[in-house]
């Protein structure tokens, strides 16, 4: 009788550590590929597991901008049409390690803006697919296009248990002029500065250009960027190293903008162009690359206003 109820006390606790774990999103990696295939389709052959000391196995090229990002392992599978072994999908589901990583991942694969509705964010083409959904970043390929590619990237974002939300960064930048899908973020060298660390950076269409009927391909491209800092005084140390950058390679002008206080400076990046750059708590706050420079005053004042 002991050993019975000893036996149902493991088996409960069992079934409770198995729940736990699903609710932390931290179930196997390989139990998000689903089993069961969709109708005329097969799972092909046992998933692969890789980790940062294998990665570069199965996708050598690319290994290391995953690793940057935080990569900690991810599994490999294949679908395949019965109808006809060359038609096959190709999915690997990565585990970043947090939300920010797997954006950040995504942010770099996404080419334009063509959401599927699948996980915090998406994009879907004619045989491509990517997503991601709290620390996972989700990739399908398929050799010919297909409806069943969305329905099966469904079907893993429908298995991923993380509700993390999406970096509360990503409303700090304004809608007006902003490139679709162009918001990136870098672990690291951010704008191509060691001294700004990790950050995001968008894409902006200024008005100008809109309604001057310049060709696409002539429209000078212009950013907003937000490096983050632990504290305000990292941020003050690095708007200090901008500075200093500015005097050696750029230029710095004297003085301030009013709206922007003491903590900021006017100059030209060798690499960005114009550029005026504000501290705000933990961050530093850059418009570049604007040929109008008060259109690229008013995107930072927004900015600038969105961040509490």
């Amino acid at each position: 009788m002991i050993r019975r109820e000893a036996l149902i006390i493991i088996s409960f606790l069992g079934i409770l550590f198995a729940f736990q774990d699903l609710r932390a999103g931290t179930m196997p990696i390989e139990s998000l590929i689903p089993k069961t295939a969709p109708e005329g389709w097969i799972l092909r052959d046992a998933p692969e597991t890789f980790t940062r000391e294998t990665l570069f196995e199965h996708i050598n090229g690319q290994a290391d901008l995953f690793v940057q990002y935080g990569f900690e392992n991810s599994v490999f599978a294949v679908y395949q049409n019965t109808s006809s072994s060359e038609d096959k999908i190709e999915v690997d589901i990565y585990d970043m390690g947090d939300s920010l990583h797997a954006y950040g991942v995504f942010s770099r694969f996404r080419q334009e803006e063509k959401p599927a509705g699948i996980g915090l964010d998406s994009y879907l083409g004619d045989n491509y697919a990517i997503f991601y959904k709290g620390k996972y970043f989700v990739v399908l390929q398929a050799t010919d296009s297909n409806a069943i590619l969305k329905r099966l990237a469904q079907d893993i974002e429908s298995r991923i248990s993380d509700t993390s939300a999406q970096p509360r960064e990503l409303g700090y930048f304004p809608t007006n002029g902003l490139k679709p899908g162009s918001i990136e973020y870098f672990p690291d060298g951010l704008l191509g500065h060691q001294f700004l660390h990790r950050g995001f950076k968008a894409s902006y269409t200024e008005q100008e250009a809109k309604t001057s009927g310049k060709a696409r391909g002539n429209v000078p491209e212009c950013h907003l960027f937000l490096a983050v800092f632990k504290n305000s005084e990292e941020a003050l140390d690095a708007l200090q190293l901008y500075r200093e950058d500015l005097l050696k390679k750029g230029k710095l002008d004297t003085g301030t903008l009013t709206q922007f206080g003491p903590n900021s400076l006017i100059g030209t990046d060798p690499y960005q162009g114009k550029t005026v750059v504000v501290q705000k708590g933990p961050y530093l706050l850059g418009a570049a690359g604007f040929q109008q420079d008060r259109e690229g005053q008013e995107r930072l004042a927004e900015m600038m206003r969105e961040i509490k």
